[in-house]
């Protein structure tokens, strides 16, 4: 089986991680990693403000800014930890791996790079949205492992706003087919693992539904090219496209996740009431 990697630049788990994992079970038959230029957060920024208005967005910056103060070197840890277990199970990939670098997975000079790849099977780890022209080229398809359940958490952090929305019986990673929509396309295969919702970040969270899951996912990937896998059938209640995470929905779920584990201290704050007046 021939694969292809499309991901983003510095994003360690998955340029090293996942090429490696792909590596141990297929051809890899390149890597198209992407260099975005300043323009493209610019225009993600913009598309923010346009989906939920500058005053809620304002939430989005207070979490940027909460998150890097006090959850992003643990999350670092994590990440070099997880790395460091890959990369002991797992071999680099051949040096001889075609790598390609580009400022967009839709130019006319990536289509080319993966047309002479010839993959079955490409998997794009990605924030863009992949054209027809790009997605359509391997003999098999382009496949995702969104990190979300899939159709209700579409876009972006689904594991955040499923654990924000209490929702949690859909804290998986979804393995689909891409099509023309954004994480719209036929589902193959959710996973899921025993997440801490107390504990654990939803940056950890949402890395684990798809890392704890890679020998799964290699079977379904395996099973696709044999042309013995069919897609799942679902009965969504709700299907919505998320965006940023707020720092008061993270909040809430905290608070809610301490509350469903039944935690002492705030359990003790939320079963609270005054103790009644004694008569002198």
């Amino acid at each position: 089986m021939k694969t292809l990697l499309i991901c983003h630049e510095g994003a360690r788990l998955h340029e090293e991680g996942i090429a490696r994992r792909l590596g141990s079970f297929s051809e890899v038959a390149g890597v198209v990693v992407i260099q975005e230029k300043p323009q493209a957060q610019k225009r993600r920024i913009q598309r923010e403000i346009k989906r939920v208005g500058p005053v809620r967005f304002a939430d989005v910056v207070a979490f940027r800014a909460y998150y890097r103060l006090f959850l992003s070197e643990r999350d670092s840890r994590w990440e070099q930890r997880t790395l460091a277990a890959l990369a002991e199970r797992y071999s680099p990939l051949p040096a001889s791996t075609p790598v390609f670098h580009t400022t967009s997975p839709n130019t006319k000079a990536t289509q080319k790079f993966i047309r002479e790849a010839a993959p079955d099977i490409t998997l794009a780890c990605c924030k863009v949205i992949l054209k027809k022209r790009i997605f359509s080229i391997p003999s098999h398809g382009t496949y995702v492992m969104h990190p979300g359940h899939c159709p209700e958490y579409r876009n972006a952090h689904g594991c955040f706003w499923a654990l924000a929305s209490g929702d949690t019986d859909k804290i998986s990673a979804t393995l689909l087919k891409t099509d023309a929509g954004i994480d719209t396309g036929p589902i193959y295969g959710f996973y899921t693992y025993p997440y801490d919702e107390v504990n654990e970040s939803h940056i950890v969270i949402q890395n684990r539904v798809v890392l704890d899951n890679l020998d799964s996912i290699r079977d379904k990937l395996t099973e696709i090219v044999e042309g013995v896998a069919k897609p799942v059938e679902i009965n969504p209640g709700f299907s919505h496209e998320w965006g940023q995470p707020w720092l008061t929905k993270y909040v809430w779920w905290k608070l809610n996740a301490q509350k469903r584990r039944g935690g002492p201290w705030l359990t003790k704050i939320l079963n609270w009431k005054p103790a009644p007046r004694r008569r002198p």
